[in-house]
């Protein structure tokens, strides 16, 4: 498998199992982390299409070292792989350096309010 191909899976791999079993911010559940991927992948199809485009390419490819694949105008699959791990990762650690993590009696404590909450506005 092209080397560029493996790099790219595997960068993919690393962001998702960095959120799921160690970051744990919850990102992939977020609307707005997905809106964001939204805009990010819409500018990257026109700039990484511009730059990648086959009939006057800016950047260029080892042949050996990509699939092949390319989805709209040119663009290899796997900048839209490397794309996703860097914008992720950097989300990722963005909300991470700004949120301390959660002691066990915080959790708890943090469970019981809105269980309280939701109990007194049943009982209304």
């Amino acid at each position: 498998m092209p080397e560029y191909t493996v790099l790219a899976i595997a960068s993919v791999l690393f962001i998702i199992a960095a959120e799921l079993f160690v970051l744990r911010t919850g990102i992939f559940r977020s609307l707005q982390y997905w809106c964001s991927m939204a805009i990010v992948g819409f500018f990257q199809v026109l700039v990484d299409g511009w730059l990648t485009k086959l009939s006057a390419p800016i950047v260029l490819y080892a042949p050996q070292q990509i699939t092949g694949w390319r989805v709209p105008w040119d663009i290899p699959v796997e900048d839209f792989l490397f794309g996703f791990s860097m914008v992720t990762g950097a989300i990722l650690l963005w909300i991470r350096a700004g949120r301390p993590a959660p002691t066990p009696a915080q959790n708890a404590t943090d469970r019981t309010d809105r269980t309280d909450r939701t109990d007194r506005g049943r009982r209304r």
